[in-house]
């Protein structure tokens, strides 16, 4: 006789959005090994990708079935890694465009990047842990 699957208490969410929560993540993750895997760079291609473009949509899209439960944390992380890398990206373009900020740039492209990773990781860890991240 098979033993019965251990039931994972969702804290009253309904498991579609744990796992709409997973499939976002899963294409930020998909938009940080591109980063990895390619020309683009980590934070480029999370904010610049069609699956973290996609992501950040979703998140928008679904915020309202979030609202007040653990995973509205989620979507918050997920959005503001976005924002905030986007931001990121900006100050390394200015850096970028003076001869003198070239090395600043680099330092904070390579730092964006690895802050990005992290940021994706943490959370969807934070997520398979069935708690809210932040």
């Amino acid at each position: 006789m098979p033993e019965p699957v251990p039931v994972v208490d969702l804290q009253g969410v309904r498991p579609s959005l744990v796992q709409l929560t997973h499939f976002i993540y899963g294409l930020h993750a998909i938009a940080v090994l591109v980063g990895v895997t390619s020309a683009a760079t980590i934070a480029g291609g999370f904010v610049f990708g069609l699956p973290s473009l996609c992501a950040v949509f979703l998140n928008y899209l679904k915020r309202g079935d979030v609202t007040g439960t653990w995973l509205e944390t989620h979507f918050r992380w997920q959005i503001r890694t976005f924002w905030f890398t986007l931001l990121w990206l900006v100050v390394y373009g200015l850096l970028v465009i003076t001869i003198i900020g070239i090395p600043v740039a680099w330092a904070v492209i390579v730092v964006l990047g690895c802050w990005v990773a992290y940021r994706v990781f943490r959370g969807w860890a934070a997520l398979f842990g069935v708690r809210p991240v932040g």
